[in-house]
């Protein structure tokens, strides 16, 4: 008898350890359709342990392990089947397992041991979208240098929707509980070279869509046509400039030639003075001896408006 009594008070300071804190609620937070469990805090079950599993503020029994009788069950066919296949026991400690858990199992779980009570909040997040990127303009690219933009998701809750530039956040919009669809604009430069992502994540998990601009903000065909004739026109027209300097300056240089040619140097000559020289005496006939005399060279202007000064 005093062996059995040992044994009880060892049990219930052990369960006083577990659950000194029974006032508290544990926060789960999980991924629809993965597992989780909920924990009972025992290392063994005792042969007189009643554990019970209830869900909701309704408390609705939903599994229970009675050592007494050496018994063990789950109610999965409550609540409209919700947890149908999904409850798993441990015989060992007692803890519960939830598989494919769904945003139906969202809400307050209650365990009971004998007299002890832990509590457990199960918030089930759904398995996030990857978000779309498209351009919020019909027509291409033309004049404008600006390429808008606009992420979106559909039927998302408890989420937030951003948009970053390399690691930096530009802009971001939160939805709660209503289950909607968000959209999030961006503008950003055609021949921006920055990496931007559209982010979408809840507490647990995230998803990125990385931007492409150069597929989603295409030029018009016209306007890569224009911007290369205007190229050309620019060029053409500069050389067209150079070209009529350079006529310019060759006939500036010709006019100056020709005037110098159009003055002439008056030539004076002087009539020449014949010696005789004396005859000798050989066959050949006497000729007469040629002198040439110097000639005086003197410039005249042939402008009459200048002579009639003159």
């Amino acid at each position: 008898m005093v062996h059995v009594v040992i044994l009880f008070c060892v049990c219930l300071c052990k369960l006083a350890g577990v659950f000194a804190k029974t006032g508290e609620v544990e926060s789960v937070l999980v991924l629809e359709g993965d597992s989780v469990i909920l924990n009972s805090g025992l290392t063994e079950i005792m042969d007189d342990d009643l554990i019970l599993w209830r869900f909701g503020y309704n408390k609705t029994l939903i599994a229970q392990i009675d050592a007494t009788t050496d018994s063990m069950a789950v109610h999965d066919d409550v609540l409209d089947g919700r947890f149908r296949d999904r409850l798993k026991l441990d015989d060992q400690t007692g803890s519960l397992t939830i598989t494919n858990i769904t945003t139906q199992h969202n809400g307050h779980y209650q365990l009971k041991i004998n007299s002890v009570i832990k509590n457990f909040s199960i918030t089930v997040y759904a398995c996030l979208p990857v978000p779309v990127i498209s351009s919020n303009s019909s027509q291409c690219l033309s004049s404008s240098s600006y390429c808008s933009l606009l992420c979106s998701v559909v039927n998302v809750s408890d989420v937030t929707l951003s948009w970053y530039k390399e690691n930096s956040s530009l802009s971001s919009i939160s939805v709660s509980d209503l289950s909607i669809s968000l959209s999030l604009p961006l503008e950003v430069e055609y021949k921006d070279k920055n990496t931007y992502s559209c982010v979408i994540n809840n507490p647990i998990s995230n998803q990125t869509q990385h931007l492409n601009i150069t597929q989603l903000c295409q030029r018009c065909p016209g306007s890569v046509s224009l911007i290369v004739l205007i190229s050309v026109a620019a060029v053409a027209g500069s050389l067209l400039i150079v070209a009529a300097v350079g006529v310019f300056l060759m006939c500036r240089k010709c006019r100056k030639s020709d005037q110098k040619v159009q003055d002439p140097e008056e030539i004076t000559y002087i009539e020449p003075t014949f010696n005789k020289g004396k005859a000798k005496k050989t066959n050949v006939k006497e000729e007469a001896q040629v002198e040439y005399a110097p000639i005086a060279m003197r410039r005249y202007n042939i402008n009459p408006a200048e002579d009639e000064h003159t």
